[in-house]
């Protein structure tokens, strides 16, 4: 039988290229995400790698949507191996003194809280049938902050707290946390941010190759298809021309 992977944020970027490669790689999918059409079509594609696919219409940040969604599983959906805690955003550049309270929430929300809603609802599953892994997709605005990066960098060293924390945890039970902090990858991630500004978004990669969405969807197959006593435990992964969160060499 096939191990079942559940992915948050599966309609884009990482969490679309870890769903597909994962599909490829002999994985049954469970995957979210809160726009519908993305997911059908997302589903369409899983299927035609030969694997079974669950799409799950809801939002992270809505506790009881995410209760209900899980609770609701019947049959092999209920033996999830691998969470991917992948849906998370950033939104504005403002310094904290002319922050918007709605983009502070959206990622508060989405980053800390969707994950938190969903581990919490996952875990026991796993709990109950002594293995699983739990992979949290952070970032290097994690393990470092930058100018205009205050609260999303907070929410993001609140993955990688919350990741240790859950590894500690979840130690009796033989589970398995990873947390993946990647540098610069190219996805919608500053459309997002830049809320629509395509300009401004293209500035953030100019004379430069980020990574992609496969650079990541490859490092989490990694992670989750080593052997059962091998535990990748914290993975920073950067461009070559990144070495930190501000350093970056530009052609």
């Amino acid at each position: 039988m096939n191990k079942i992977a559940f992915i948050t944020g599966a309609t884009s970027g990482i969490g679309q290229a870890t769903a597909l490669k994962a599909a490829e790689a002999g994985f049954d999918l469970i995957i979210t995400g809160r726009r519908k059409e993305r997911l059908e079509q997302l589903a369409k594609e899983i299927h035609e790698k030969n694997a079974d696919v669950l799409p799950l219409n809801f939002d992270v940040r809505q506790a009881e949507q995410v209760r209900q969604a899980i609770d609701n599983l019947e049959g092999k959906w209920r033996n999830i191996d691998v969470l991917v805690n992948n849906a998370g955003l950033a939104v504005g550049v403002s310094p904290i003194q002319d922050g918007i309270l709605d983009d502070w929430e959206r990622m508060i929300d989405t980053n800390i809280k969707g994950l938190l809603y969903t581990t919490r609802a996952i875990a026991p599953l796993m709990i109950a049938r002594h293995t699983g892994h739990i992979v949290n997709i952070a970032s290097i605005a994690g393990k470092e902050v930058y100018p205009g990066g205050n609260v999303y960098c907070a929410t993001k060293h609140a993955v990688d707290a919350l990741s240790k924390a859950m590894r500690t945890d979840m130690l009796k039970h033989n589970i398995k946390v990873t947390n993946i902090a990647p540098g610069m990858v190219e996805t919608e991630f500053s459309i997002v941010r830049y809320k629509g500004d395509t300009e401004a978004a293209a500035n953030v990669y100019k004379g430069m190759t980020p990574l992609t969405n496969e650079d990541i969807a490859d490092t989490i197959l990694f992670a989750i298809t080593r052997p059962a006593h091998v535990c990748l435990n914290d993975i920073v992964i950067m461009p070559t021309a990144q070495a930190n969160s501000r350093d970056v060499l530009r052609q």
